[in-house]
């Protein structure tokens, strides 16, 4: 069992939480998950990035928004309980030197509403091993904003903030930021982590560019060891399992349609809340 020892609203309907996890603590890199249950009897199993650990103290971090039912009764959860089942780390973690281990350079950050949870552990640790590291985070609004003080220490004047109705920081799109960050060159990769349409469009953006684009997928998952296939997407035309091969991959090659399909047949109350962020990207080629 793993107790709760801490727990935050952030904004409207996302809770952070740290829990006891010991063994997880020990292992877990930027870019890996968890897969919890909340109800020992009964109930679903969700994954959740790993948004901080503390070796010393034995614990994780979880950053998640209360949209559907298991999630909305995480968030009753209080300090004290216990959650019955915390599976992980699971995934790959993230490459943060690359595969021929390459010389720090610059990468630009895109976070676009919740997707800044697990942005923050990789935009730690490539600024830990010597990367400038350039962010955008994105939110409706400025209230919607998490973890700004956190990714304002990581990239310090290299943090640039988007909102739809610019109540902070530019008004706008992140897209838009990346691109003329695109244009002035100088960029080595992307990693951008949010709704898919914000990472199908991120990706679009950088394309033309042949920028290298990250994207960290989080789609329906059941065991976390690819034996359901619920989290199957299409990456560059071969079938690939979130779970096991992922979470990230190649922004450039995701079959990003297909994929939506799919999250909005299995979770219609994530189509409802997306399809605000989709209507914004409407247009854009």
């Amino acid at each position: 069992m793993n107790e709760i020892l801490e727990k935050k609203q952030l904004s409207e309907n996302v809770f952070g939480m740290t829990i006891s996890a010991p063994l997880i603590a020990n292992e877990r890199k930027a870019g890996q998950f968890i897969i919890l249950m909340v109800d020992e009897d009964a109930g679903e199993r969700i994954p959740l990035t790993i948004a901080d650990a503390d070796k010393e103290r034995g614990t994780i971090s979880i950053i998640f928004q209360a949209i559907g039912a298991t999630t909305l009764k995480l968030s009753k959860k209080n300090v004290g309980d216990y959650l019955p089942a915390v599976l992980g780390p699971l995934g790959k973690p993230t490459d943060i030197r690359g595969e021929n281990g390459e010389k720090p350079g610059h990468v630009v950050c895109v976070g676009g509403g919740i997707g800044v949870a697990p942005m923050h552990p990789i935009s730690q640790a490539l600024k830990a091993a010597g990367n400038r590291v350039t962010i955008i985070m994105g939110a409706r609004n400025k209230d919607l904003f998490i973890l700004e003080d956190r990714m304002r220490e990581i990239a310090g004047n290299d943090l640039i903030l988007m909102t739809d109705d610019g109540s902070s920081g530019r008004k706008g799109l992140v897209t838009e930021p990346l691109k003329e960050l695109c244009e002035s060159g100088g960029i080595d990769e992307v990693i951008a982590i949010g709704p898919p349409i914000m990472m199908k469009f991120c990706s679009l953006t950088t394309k033309p560019f042949n920028i290298k684009t990250t994207v960290s997928l989080n789609t329906v998952m059941i065991d976390g060891t690819g034996m359901c296939g619920g989290c199957r997407v299409s990456v560059g035309g071969e079938t690939k399992f979130v779970c096991v091969d992922g979470p990230e991959f190649d922004g450039h090659k995701v079959d990003w349609d297909l994929m939506m399909r799919r999250m909005s047949a299995y979770k219609p109350q994530e189509a409802v809340a997306r399809e605000h962020t989709c209507n914004l990207y409407k247009g854009i080629k």
